[in-house]
């Protein structure tokens, strides 16, 4: 198997490290791990791509990119550049520093790099660590993925629904906010949403008067409706949605149809 891996985080981050030991176990002793991930960090730049200028992209070692853009011009540089003697038969990317649970999959470039690989036509999945009192310490960030990471992916590998619709199905998948020992188990959830959490900006005055914001996230221990991708992280498990980029509410369409037409 060729499996194509980016993140959002950068070339340099940890949790690249732990995608890529999940994926050379994935690929097998006869695979190819490629990496193409950003040079600098990219993190909230959700499914950019970077159309207005040319990006920069480097050969660091065997079978290893940077380029100087998002997450899914990183995919997009993997497939049309770097592996163009044969598409992936995968693409993961991640493992993200911190949950792209709730609303946070809207702002991720984690996710987006797995939209845009869906969106080429590939089977694709996001991972995301999430992180809490119980895992903060630099040495058990990544232990839950780095521990569940594989048989996570194989088992939707294996048993999820891969099909080849327009908007092709995609997998989000968050590890929860605990060492590897205390995880328990899998369990599949929609997005939630969590109320009261919204970014916001945060206004500061540099040394010489000038005004800068800084965007400002919500709390992040906020469970999320039972059953659904935090509230499932927060019970304990790796929490797993099937996602699309179709951005339709299929759900209003009826009723405006007999309002409108």
């Amino acid at each position: 198997m060729r499996i194509l891996i980016t993140n959002d985080d950068g070339i340099n981050a940890p949790g690249l490290k732990v995608l890529e030991a999940i994926a050379d176990e994935i690929a097998g002793p006869g695979g190819e791990v490629w990496v193409v991930a950003p040079a600098f960090e990219q993190s909230g730049v959700a499914h950019k791509i970077s159309y207005t200028h040319p990006m920069m992209i480097a050969e660091l070692g065997p079978r290893r990119f940077a380029a100087e853009g998002s997450p899914a011009d990183c995919v997009l540089a993997g497939i049309y550049d770097v592996m163009t003697d044969a598409r992936p038969d995968l693409v993961l990317s991640g493992v993200n520093r911190g949950n792209n649970a709730a609303e946070n999959v809207l702002y991720s470039g984690t996710i987006g790099g797995a939209m845009e690989a869906a969106l080429q036509g590939l089977p694709a999945i996001a991972l995301s660590q999430y992180l809490g009192p119980l895992n903060f310490d630099e040495a058990l960030q990544f232990d839950a993925a780095r521990a569940h990471g594989a048989a996570t992916v194989r088992a939707l590998l294996d048993e999820g629904h891969w099909d080849s619709a327009d908007y092709r199905l995609f997998y989000n998948v968050n590890f929860p906010p605990l060492p590897a020992d205390r995880v328990r188990g899998l369990r599949v959830g929609p997005q939630g949403y969590r109320r009261d959490a919204s970014f916001g900006v945060e206004p500061h005055r540099s040394p010489s008067g000038r005004k800068f914001l800084w965007i400002k996230g919500g709390p992040q221990h906020l469970p999320t409706a039972p059953g659904s991708d935090a509230a499932l992280n927060l019970d304990g498990y790796i929490a797993v949605t099937p996602m699309r980029a179709d951005l339709t509410a299929h759900d209003a369409i009826g009723a405006l149809k007999a309002r409108l037409e």
